[in-house]
């Protein structure tokens, strides 16, 4: 597989803290990847700074082979890289204009629109609450909203931050089970998180974040 995502040099510091100081890191189109790590070793912050949503030093950028320059951080990554939030927000409005929203912001036609997020309501199994406000939707409910939202924007590589975190054992397992159906097209995904399942899950590629360095890798 060829590398969607090649980083070189990363380095996020706090102060004289040093949160992040990676030597590589690099993501294959289709590749599903872990990135493991306890409370604090710096995982959110990695794909935030993927996300181009925090600044850190960064040697090398590499964009489907390319150099890409992230300061600023280009708009077409942006387009490109989407991250799903541990707590995900979704407007007072009803769960099908949340899916509508980063497409309308997109331009995509109107049309084109409403077809996307109709396959997004059914891929996610939403549909019967299209007309709900996000208010009285189940945390489980309201993460795979997410991910719908994030699907319906075929990103070419998708970042998810604790999917699972703090969802009872039939959410974490819808959740899950949405994940590895991600997992079967050209998206590349990077997840950060601790679940056990997910890590388990087939072809996962596990990177062992500590001491801001990845120390460990395996496939699963």
């Amino acid at each position: 597989m060829s590398a969607v995502l090649e980083v070189r040099g990363l380095r996020k510091c706090f102060g004289s803290r040093i949160i992040l100081d990676l030597g590589e890191i690099n993501l294959a189109r289709g590749e599903r990847c872990i990135v493991a790590g306890a409370n604090g070793s710096g995982k959110t912050t990695l794909l935030r700074i993927l996300a181009g949503l925090e600044p850190a030093e960064v040697g090398e950028f590499r964009f489907n082979g390319e150099a890409v320059s992230t300061t600023p951080y280009p708009d077409r990554l942006r387009r490109a890289i989407v991250y799903v939030h541990q707590h995900p927000y979704l407007f007072h409005t009803s769960l099908r204009h949340n899916l509508g929203y980063g497409l309308k912001c997109r331009h995509v036609p109107a049309r084109e629109r409403a077809r996307r997020v109709e396959e997004a309501l059914e891929w996610s199994g939403l549909a019967a609450s299209a007309a709900t406000p996000p208010s009285k939707l189940s945390g489980g409910e309201k993460q795979r909203a997410a991910l719908a939202r994030a699907w319906a924007l075929e990103p070419e590589i998708l970042l998810l931050d604790e999917p699972t975190a703090n969802l009872d054992q039939e959410a974490r397992q819808r959740t899950i089970d949405l994940i590895a159906r991600l997992g079967s097209g050209n998206t590349g995904m990077l997840i950060a998180c601790h679940d056990q399942e997910l890590i388990k899950l087939p072809g996962m590629r596990v990177l062992h974040l500590a001491a801001g360095r990845i120390n460990a890798t395996q496939a699963s």
